[in-house]
């Protein structure tokens, strides 16, 4: 699915690794999800908060519009962005085609 958009906003896939020298956009997995990296264990819904995080700041969303509509305990999610923009859509779209190459 990698992104699609409805009247509730943008549904993102994606794969985290918890655990990573850094946070960062890691490409794309099996064609269905963005890789995303972060720094966060997968504790105590830590790298959950490091994503919602990571994702509001490079959004540009607030934390309160990001939710984790399925996969709480795995590394696969899907993300709903609230309230997110033309921009925002496009700029999703743009990092995803830069990091399927």
């Amino acid at each position: 699915m990698l992104i699609s958009k409805n009247e509730k906003g943008i549904y993102l896939s994606v794969r985290v690794t918890p655990g990573a020298k850094r946070n960062a956009i890691d490409g794309v997995w099996n064609e269905t999800h963005l890789k995303i990296a972060l720094q966060a264990p997968a504790v105590d819904g830590k790298a959950n908060e490091a994503l919602i995080d990571f994702l509001s700041k490079l959004l540009k969303v607030k934390k309160k519009n990001i939710f984790i509509v399925t996969g709480q305990t795995s590394r696969c999610k899907v993300i709903l962005i609230e309230q997110a923009d033309e921009r925002t859509e496009e700029w999703l779209k743009q990092k995803l085609l830069t990091a399927n190459k």
